[in-house]
Order: structure tokens, then sequence, then C-alpha cells
């Protein structure tokens, strides 16, 4: 099945409001934002799909115009179901582009993906941010139906990440993962954990010693996980996370994230014509 999915906000009467959408089936996109005077824009991305098929394609297009704030939420854990074998194999593949423009804010924090046995799947994610324009994006994925005996049982899992600012690539992440070839419980890979998550913030202007501070506060609160913060070559941040619940991560990722998008709202002026 081929999807397509567009969505473009503007900026209207000192709020964020949608300007554009068109969603193919499964696709459905609704809005609930709780309060209409809120700059924030929340909208959710819903399926009527129980989860990702051989063969599918899903193409997804964002535009978030100037001085705008979306809040892009999944309804459930996205699955990825048994898939054709063989050597021309290609699984399933989505396209997600997005372009944040001045004073705009872009956050998305999808539920976890869990890849059932022999499925295939690859993302490829294309984000282009103006140089005062900030994101929150995350991105978290499981080993697969631990409680049905499938660890990483998958065939091929491949999440290919890159943002630019201003055209200029800053950010890449190109995620591979094939058990068959190597043992994710390994020294440097999973390490026993059956989770993995990651969080990236961009901001010109926030301070990260204090961002960094206020993450920690969160994370350290919590249990049976690992993680780390680390400083790409912009100003922004990266969090590396492994845990055992894709549940409790995906909450700590949401926590972050709405910490985070309340200092960025307060420092981010809207314009007024």
């Amino acid at each position: 099945m081929s999807t397509l999915l567009n969505i473009q906000t503007a900026w209207r009467n000192h709020k964020t409001i949608l300007l554009k959408s068109f969603a193919t089936s499964p696709f459905k996109i609704a809005n609930i934002t709780e309060n209409k005077n809120e700059r924030l824009l929340d909208l959710m991305l819903m399926s009527s799909s129980p989860g990702i098929l051989s063969g599918d394609e899903h193409q997804l297009h964002i535009t978030v115009e100037a001085n705008c704030s979306l809040r892009l939420h999944t309804q459930s854990f996205q699955r990825l179901f048994t898939m054709q074998q063989g050597v021309t194999a290609t699984g399933a593949i989505q396209t997600f582009r997005v372009e944040v423009k001045e004073d705009a804010l872009f956050c998305y924090i999808p539920h976890p993906t869990v890849p059932h046995k022999n499925s295939i799947f690859s993302s490829f994610n294309t984000i282009k941010l103006h140089p005062a324009s900030s994101l929150i994006w995350g991105e978290i994925i499981s080993c697969g139906r631990k409680l049905n005996g499938e660890a990483f049982y998958f065939t091929r899992l491949r999440i290919k990440t890159e943002i630019f600012v201003a055209d200029k690539l800053v950010i890449k992440e190109n995620f591979l993962a094939e058990p068959a070839k190597t043992n994710l419980s390994s020294l440097g890979q999973w390490e026993g954990y059956s989770h993995q998550a990651s969080l990236i913030i961009v901001n010109e202007s926030m301070d990260l010693n204090k961002m960094k501070v206020y993450i920690n506060q969160i994370l350290q609160k919590q249990t049976g996980i690992e993680y780390g913060i680390s400083e790409p070559q912009l100003n922004g941040l990266v969090i590396r996370l492994l845990g055992y619940k894709g549940e409790q991560l995906y909450k700590c990722l949401q926590e972050v994230a709405f910490g985070v998008n309340r200092l960025f709202e307060k420092k981010i002026q809207p314009y007024v014509a």
C-alpha cells in the first residue's frame, strides 16, 4: 500500500492553525489541541491499519511555517509485521520530510517501533531547519515481541535521519540492525537491554548547561535505564537511552520534551504584525 500524508501549518491571530492537510488511507489527522488560545498546535496521526505490512510505502511531508509551533502525536505502538523474505525482498519503506521555518518549533515523539519476526523496514527522515527554528525529535525501538520469545528476531531495521540547518548537514544518524549478522546484545550494542531510545533537541538560544541539568534531574529519577547526553556541532543535545520497557522510555522522552517545549515557548516570541 502506498500512503501519503501532507501537513502545513499557518500563523493566524497569534496562534498556530492547520492550513492544509491531506491523508490517504489508512492515515487520518485529528486536532487534539486542548487550549485553542495557545500558540502550540497538537495534532494526532491516526491509522486504521494494525501496523506496517510487507510492500507498504509511507510518504509523510510536514511544513511548519514561520512562528508556528506544532506537536505531532502518534496513536499507538508502530508494529512491523512479518514480511516476505528472499534476496529481492525490500520489506516496507517510510519517507518522512519535515521543514521548520523561522522562529517555528516542531516536536515529534512517536510511540515505540516493534519489529515482528522476519520484518524488514527502512525509514528515511530528512529535516530542514531555519537557523532560528527549534526541533524536538524522538525515536524508540524495541527488540521485538519480547514476551512472545521474539527478541531480535526481525530481519533488518534501518533508520536514517538527516538534519539540515540553512541547507547544511549538521546531524546524521544511520541506524542499521541485522540480528543475523550482529549480536545486538553484545558490548557496544544494546548490552542486554531490550529497548533503545534517542532524543534530538535543537535550539539556537538555549543554555546547554542548564538544559543538561534539567534533563539529568528527570532521567536520574528513573530505574532500570542507562543514558548519555552529548553535544553535536550546533546548539543542541542528543540523548541516548537503553531500557527494558518501551512505555517507560516513551514517558521519559515525553516528560523531557514537555519541559523543553515549555522552556522554548517562553523564549520564542511570536511575530506580531
